[in-house]
């Protein structure tokens, strides 16, 4: 197995070593700026069923296991899976540094070039992981919706054209960037040689039902574990929404909020929650206590933990 490239000391400086500390900062200054919601959370956590809040927490850490199987699944090579899963919960928490999942995709293409994968082919690996993750997400709310139809009432939550504002702001995005491949030559090859290696090494996979079940399992059961984690504190906390109801207010408040750069979805996903849940007929105070429940269980509690393993992934040159 090649070791990622070892890094210089800068001036006397080890690089590395900083690196190694430098999440356990960034964490810090995190926890200090949320020091409310963080507290918020864990009052409405006492006073909840704790049973129903330990599955929670099961659910969150099943849902590593389900990325930690997708991600295998994007790759031929076998990846070491005691790593691996370190490294899903590492970039848990790398997660919520940089927005739009920068961080987690950073730690993974690390990994997974220093398992001897080349660097195109990792980006690959990564480009067709958030393809099977976002495609089953969309299948699943395709299948819900009509199932459910009185789940969502939005209408009275959100003001007059705002969808019309957000297709238009969609459709205005897409086009600028297919303009951007077309018009800018080394854009262009850049992009005709990614899709080429990530063509290929899609058709080898599905050539493989191990790697197929893997990726496409994997990516099924990690919203679904997600929800589930939702449903289970909106129990704890006696949130009077039915649980099919509970999941799809999960998956439309998270493929909403996935358009917005914010770390680890931060502000974005939990005023998302918030209205998806009051979409489904919660009292916004109860809504707004179960996310707070919620995101301090998959967000808050695991992140300093999540922050020492990257350390020591960094400081063992796995990543």
């Amino acid at each position: 197995m090649r070791r990622p490239a070892r890094l210089p000391a800068y001036r006397g400086i080890p690089v590395r070593r900083i690196l190694c500390l430098l999440p356990l900062v960034v964490v810090g200054v995190w926890a200090v700026q949320h020091r409310s919601l963080i507290g918020s959370g864990a009052r409405q956590m006492l006073t909840a069923n704790p049973y129903w809040l330990l599955t929670a927490v099961a659910t969150t850490g099943l849902g590593w296991v389900a990325v930690s199987f997708a991600r295998q699944g994007a790759v031929l090579e076998r990846l070491p899976a005691k790593r691996l899963f370190a490294t899903q919960f590492a970039a848990g928490a790398a997660n919520h540094l940089l927005p739009s999942g920068i961080g987690a995709s950073a730690v993974n293409i690390r990994f997974m070039t220093g398992c001897g994968l080349p660097a195109a082919r990792s980006s690959a690996a990564l480009a067709l992981y958030f393809l099977a993750e976002a495609t089953t997400r969309i299948g699943l709310l395709v299948v819900l919706l009509p199932a459910f139809p009185e789940a969502l009432h939005l209408g009275p939550l959100l003001p007059d054209r705002v969808g019309t504002a957000v297709v238009a702001g969609v459709v205005a995005a897409v086009c600028a960037l297919v303009l951007g491949v077309v018009m800018i030559r080394p854009v262009r090859r850049i992009v005709r040689t990614f899709l080429r290696t990530a063509l290929a090494d899609a058709r080898s996979l599905h050539t493989r039902p191990s790697r197929a079940l893997a990726l496409w399992g994997g990516s099924l059961a990690f919203p679904l574990l997600q929800a589930a984690g939702l449903v289970a504190v909106g129990l704890a906390l006696e949130l009077e929404v039915r649980p099919p109801h509970v999941m799809l207010a999960y998956l439309a408040a998270t493929a909403v909020a996935a358009v917005i750069p914010s770390p680890g979805g931060i502000g974005s996903v939990d005023a998302a929650l918030v209205i998806a849940l009051v979409a489904a007929g919660a009292p916004v105070d109860s809504a707004t206590s179960t996310v707070l429940a919620y995101r301090f269980i998959t967000v808050w509690l695991p992140l300093i933990p999540g922050a020492l393993v990257l350390g020591t992934l960094v400081r063992s040159k796995i990543v």
